[in-house]
C-alpha cells in the first residue's frame, strides 16, 4: 500500500531550493519510501530516536548518503499519510534542531 505523501511548506521551499539533479533523485527516494514507510521488518523507514539536541521519537529519516541529504518525516497512520518536515543536508545536529523547530511551529 503506498501512503500519500504530504510536505509542509517549509519542506517544500527545502524541495525547491535543490538543483534538478538532486531534486529529482531526492523525489524518487520520498516516493520510494512511501511505498513501505515503516520501520523494519515491514518497511523502510528509520525510526528516530531523542538525540541530545532535539526530542524527535515518533518521527523517521530517509538517508541519501551519496546525496549528502537527509528527510525528517511523520507517519500519520490512521490517515495513510507520510508528512515530510525536512530535506537537508546531513549536519545531523543542524537538520535534527531544524526539524524541531517546524515541528513546533507546525502543530
Amino acid at each position: 500500500m503506498r501512503w500519500n505523501i504530504q510536505y509542509i511548506k517549509e519542506a517544500q521551499r527545502d524541495l525547491k531550493q535543490l538543483d534538478p539533479y538532486n531534486r529529482t533523485l531526492v523525489v524518487k527516494a520520498i516516493e520510494k519510501t512511501a511505498e513501505h514507510p515503516l520501520p523494519l521488518p515491514d518497511g523502510v523507514g528509520k525510526p528516530l530516536n531523542n538525540y541530545t539536541a532535539s526530542h524527535l521519537h515518533g518521527y523517521y529519516k530517509i538517508k541519501l548518503r551519496k546525496l549528502g541529504y537527509r528527510v525528517i518525516y511523520e507517519l500519520i497512520i490512521r490517515e495513510t499519510v507520510m508528512k515530510i518536515i525536512v530535506i537537508s543536508i546531513r549536519d545531523d545536529n543542524e537538520v535534527y534542531k531544524e526539524a524541531e523547530r517546524r515541528i513546533r511551529k507546525n502543530v
